[in-house]
């Protein structure tokens, strides 16, 4: 495992994290309430996705589509009013894929308080042509101590989600050798 990106291969670029960091700010209303009056995780969840997403796309030059989502927490409740700020970059990537860190902050439309942590998120996108195929991506710099650290941690997840996959795929095969339909 390196702690920093790889030089790229042919021509395709390397980009600093902070070329494609952004914040998506809503104000949550009463469109947005579940059952109990605070504001609905998927609400939230789709707030996270798109930020993600435009982080993406913009990091890869064109169409990203979401992979999975990794550790969708949820740290406090959203109520209607608060003024929600997502915000998203790039922490990692591979040949086609990429993680996208996300923090979920929010603040009360009418104080000036600060804003809060809510939530946090990370995503896979894979970066995909006109035909829905996979395309390369830039490489991204770690520009700060915190993104290194963000990058060197994308890679632990990386590494999980592979070795999860591999073990479940492998219970299944053998279960399936084993007679066992479920």
């Amino acid at each position: 495992m390196t702690d920093q990106p790889q030089p790229p291969e042919d021509d395709i670029p390397v980009k600093p994290t902070s070329a494609s960091r952004t914040t998506l700010s809503h104000i949550m209303t009463g469109n947005d309430t579940n059952l109990l009056g605070t504001v609905h995780g998927g609400v939230i969840m789709k707030l996270v996705d798109d930020a993600a997403g435009a982080v993406a796309g913009r990091h890869s030059g064109g169409p990203a589509v979401t992979a999975s989502m990794d550790e969708m927490v949820f740290l406090e409740p959203v109520r209607v009013g608060d003024l929600v700020h997502v915000r998203a970059q790039v922490n990692w990537t591979g040949r086609s894929s990429m993680e996208v860190g996300v923090r979920v902050m929010a603040e009360r439309w009418n104080e000036s308080t600060p804003a809060q942590q809510v939530g946090s998120a990370y995503l896979v996108f894979a970066a995909v042509d006109e035909d829905g195929k996979p395309r390369r991506v830039p490489q991204v710099a770690p520009e700060t101590e915190r993104d290194k650290r963000r990058y060197q941690e994308a890679q632990i997840r990386r590494t999980h989600r592979l070795a999860r996959r591999r073990a479940i795929k492998e219970l299944r095969e053998q279960r399936a050798a084993e007679g066992i339909d479920d």
